[in-house]
């Protein structure tokens, strides 16, 4: 019994020895394979939003509620606006935000290359913007609402920058009649008629437009010159507002209203992993993806404001969809398999290869051994056929039973022990040729 551990073991010493440098390139490939590996994705990441009873904050809480299915947590923090969401992104504060179209100026070159850290995963929704005023006479153009008290949103809010250039283009003068008020104290004061017009921008179901679509003598102004102002700000949008689509009893609105609007865009920072790019992208297709007042079915996420670059993983997702894995296994199960991937397709394209050498070179070694038994076993023949002396017989005899018995001191696997008793008739063939040297000769 302990022979034949001490067999196996030297032919695992044996196997050991020829494979030691498989395993070694194997390990090489395997490090160089792990630093192209991703990190497996953080369970936890920080969406900021806008104000508390804004949409943002809204679509965000649905994120976060999907996200969990996966096992990720979306924090959701309210902030002032899109430009407090995009300070917080730019220091780390947040690697998820809302912000929206307009708010980024574009290179007035197209080939500079972005140094925000900054991407966009996409347009999410249309935002439009509503312009609520009183009084009987009905506007059609912002220049006639020069003079009037207009809110126009809070400090670092998207609403407020717009509302600003698109006065600004009209000639409006930035006053003290400038307020800065948004939302639903915004919705109030027009009510009570301490403001005379407020620009609100929300899409239709968002509480405060339908709070003004419904307040008596609130109007909503319709944009005569949509189109111009489309050409002019190229991340605005022309939008009709279908007579009777508010409520077909009031038949409200009376006629088509003409609307402009931005989009609502997803920013990431550019290290956000690619694996939580999908999942919010598929998020967001779940919440922003039907039919809406202004929508078709599947028309969002999509890539429509061009004021970051778009995402790789976005504009992948947007050609093909969800990657394989992540449409029929779990998030974090597609993740682990898609990084084992990575990691051991170049090992075992390094293997197959190596191990389909490796048994020729076990053969060869375990060969070798009684080769070179073989070896000396030759150069003793040639030296009893040519150099026979007499006086060093008993040498003679000794390196043969030396041979002899090195020849049944070897261990080799079953498969070979052929080799090794082919080897011991040979070394009888040299010593019965010994023998028939020392015969007298008659």
């Amino acid at each position: 019994m302990m022979a034949k551990i001490k067999a196996g073991l030297l032919s695992l010493r044996d196997l050991f020895a020829t494979a030691w440098w498989i395993f070694l390139i194997a390990g090489i490939g395997f490090v160089i394979a792990y630093q192209f590996v991703e990190p497996a994705p953080p369970k936890r990441i920080v969406i900021t939003t806008g104000s508390d009873s804004g949409a943002y904050y809204h679509f965000a809480q649905r994120y976060a509620t999907i996200l969990a299915r996966d096992g990720v947590t979306l924090e959701v923090r309210s902030s002032a606006g899109s430009l407090q969401n995009l300070e917080r992104l730019k220091a780390d504060e947040a690697q998820v935000g809302f912000v929206q179209g307009g708010v980024i100026e574009p290179k007035s070159d197209p080939d500079e290359a972005d140094d925000s850290g900054l991407l966009s995963l996409g347009s999410l929704f249309y935002e439009p913007v509503w312009v609520f005023y009183r009084g009987e006479q009905p506007l059609t153009r912002l220049t006639e609402l020069r003079g009037k008290r207009i809110a126009i949103g809070a400090e670092g809010s998207g609403v407020r920058q717009l509302a600003r250039q698109l006065l600004e283009a009209n000639d409006v003068p930035v006053s003290d009649r400038l307020l800065p008020l948004s939302g639903l104290v915004a919705a109030e004061e027009l009510q009570q008629g301490r403001i005379d017009a407020a620009f609100v921008i929300a899409s239709e179901k968002a509480p405060v437009v339908q709070v003004l679509l419904r307040s008596p003598g609130v109007k909503v102004m319709s944009f005569a010159q949509a189109g111009a102002y489309q050409r002019r700000f190229p991340f605005l949008t022309k939008l009709t507002f279908p007579h009777g689509v508010a409520d077909l009893v009031r038949d409200f609105p009376p006629e088509d209203i003409k609307l402009l609007a931005p989009t609502a865009n997803l920013i990431i920072r550019d290290d956000l992993h690619p694996a939580l790019q999908t999942l919010l992208l598929q998020a967001a297709s779940e919440v922003h993806g039907k039919s809406g007042f202004f929508q078709d079915v599947g028309e969002f996420p999509s890539y429509k404001d061009q004021m970051l670059p778009l995402s790789p993983d976005a504009a992948r997702y947007f050609k093909s969809g969800a990657p394989f894995l992540q449409r029929y296994l779990p998030f974090w199960l597609a993740v682990l398999i898609d990084r084992l991937i990575v990691l051991l397709v170049p090992v075992f394209a390094l293997l197959i290869p190596l191990l389909k050498v490796a048994p020729a070179i076990y053969t060869w070694r375990v060969r070798s051994k009684v080769f070179r038994c073989y070896g000396e076993l030759r150069f003793l023949e040639d030296d009893l056929k040519n150099h026979f002396d007499p006086a060093r017989l008993e040498d003679y005899r000794q390196r043969l039973d030396a041979l002899d018995e090195e020849a049944s001191q070897l261990h080799v696997p079953l498969g070979f022990t052929d080799l090794v008793y082919t080897l011991r008739e040979h070394v009888n063939l040299v010593r019965h040729m010994l023998d028939k040297h020392q015969v007298p000769t008659l």
